[in-house]
């Protein structure tokens, strides 16, 4: 009687200082000031159980006592807090013992029943989901390690990127210096083409020149012979002619 008015004074006592209490500032969680998603490493599950002794007694506690009591403390420890909380009837045995001790003894025998197949199964299906999580861990990384392949690829390109800008430089240099050249060849074509038709103008005026000279001296020699000069020259003509036969 006297443990459950202890437990309903201090549910009663726990309910008003929760009502009463101010929240605490500190335990508020902590604003992010970034959009980012926050990843954290899973915590790594443990691959082998606990040991327990009892069916529920944890192996750390028997450990614990050993080296402050050995082998005997753990068991008169557990022995003691017993019989203490019976004698000062902190905990009064009632027809709730039967039934926790019916319900614990069930518990148990269902433990030793059935646990090795759970924990089998159990097992089998944990290491289906780490399976999947190693191939997918596996394709992942596969990907991930073409990504660095092709981003070396990438940096090894951008690397030869200058050489490749240097030789399209060079290559407008050289079309500039073609087209500078021939231009400058054009030049030389048109400057060349207008030097000859001024030699080939003055060659046809010195012709033309020449052929009205020679015109107009016929014309004025023509001109300056009398009939008695053409009837003589045209026989002495015949008379060298004549000579020349006989010779």
């Amino acid at each position: 009687m006297i443990s459950r008015l202890a437990l309903r004074n201090g549910s009663i006592l726990s309910a008003a200082f929760l009502r009463t209490s101010t929240p605490c500032v500190t335990a508020a969680p902590k604003l992010l000031f970034h959009t980012s998603e926050q990843q954290f490493m899973p915590k790594k599950l443990p691959e082998v159980g606990g040991q327990v002794r009892f069916g529920f007694i944890p192996e750390e506690w028997f450990q614990f006592f050993y080296n402050k009591t050995g082998v005997t403390g753990p068991y008169m420890f557990g022995t003691g807090l017993i019989m203490y909380l019976l004698n000062k009837e902190i905990y009064v045995v009632g027809p709730e013992t039967v039934h926790a001790f019916v319900a614990l003894s069930v518990l148990v025998y269902g433990i030793k029943k059935f646990g090795p197949t759970v924990a089998s199964s159990c097992d089998k299906n944990i290491q289906e989901m780490l399976d999947k999580a190693n191939v997918g861990k596996n394709e992942s990384m596969g990907i991930l390690a073409n990504a660095i392949e092709e981003e070396k690829k990438e940096q090894w390109r951008l690397d030869g990127r200058n050489y490749l800008f240097e030789a399209r430089k060079e290559n407008v240099d050289m079309q500039l210096e073609i087209e500078y050249r021939e231009r400058l060849k054009m030049v030389n074509d048109e400057i060349k083409k207008r030097l000859d038709y001024q030699v080939e103008l003055d060659n046809m005026n010195k012709r033309m020149e020449q052929v009205h000279m020679v015109r107009w001296i016929e014309q004025n020699v023509i001109k300056s012979i009398t009939p008695q000069q053409e009837k003589d020259i045209l026989g002495k003509c015949i008379t060298n002619l004549k000579s020349m036969s006989t010779a």
